[in-house]
């Protein structure tokens, strides 16, 4: 079961807060409690499905609550620490910092999509990292994050296109990553090499 599905199991949309979620599972549980439905077969295999998505969200959030993410996102702490977990992006890092401006099911939507990145980068695998940065920004459009994760993605399959060959390819999405996050100094920089290569090559 998909996080998606999940909300859509307990009647809510992504991005709901953790409590929402609580609250939510707490209701329909009730109404389709075993007990409460003898012998009603649909009402029986609702509530498997519920305590499924319920429990899936709850292990989704076990990771957030390790690197302390607040459990009320509309009330955050004036003092929040903000966790940095950095790993190696060729010269230029991809960062993941708490944004308080999101909710706790929306800080972990991008964490893990912070680690999918991570591995498909790792990999070699730049459709699906694309496809993935491209997924979180229109989920949060508003994240600086995302969006040089977006940028970094980009600039990851150009550097791989100049390596296979594929110049066209290359120019594409350079000129993307630099499109999407424009006042990135250090991505300008990087670009700047990967366009260098490109010359030389002619």
């Amino acid at each position: 079961m998909t996080i998606e599905e999940c909300y859509r199991v307990l009647g809510l949309k992504v991005g709901a807060t953790l409590e929402e979620v609580k609250t939510s599972y707490r209701i329909l549980a009730r109404q389709y409690h075993p007990d409460v439905n003898p012998g009603d077969g649909r009402s029986h295999d609702r509530f498997i499905q519920l305590n499924q998505a319920y429990h899936h969200l709850l292990e989704v959030a076990k990771p957030a609550a390790q690197v302390g993410q607040p459990s009320t996102p509309t009330t955050p702490p004036t003092t929040a620490p903000q966790t940095t977990v950095k790993t190696r992006v060729s010269r230029k890092e991809a960062e993941f910092r708490n944004n308080p401006r999101l909710t706790d099911l929306e800080q972990l939507l991008k964490q893990r999509g912070y680690l999918q990145l991570q591995g498909f980068l790792k990999a070699q695998r730049f459709p699906r990292a694309v496809a993935l940065v491209d997924a979180l920004a229109q989920r949060l459009p508003q994240d600086p994050e995302v969006r040089q994760w977006q940028a970094i993605a980009y600039q990851r399959w150009g550097r791989h296109a100049i390596a296979t060959g594929d110049l066209d390819k290359a120019r594409i999405y350079l000129k993307k990553a630099l499109r999407i996050d424009p006042h990135n100094r250090s991505l300008w920089m990087e670009v700047e090499r990967d366009f260098r290569r490109l010359e030389q090559i002619f």
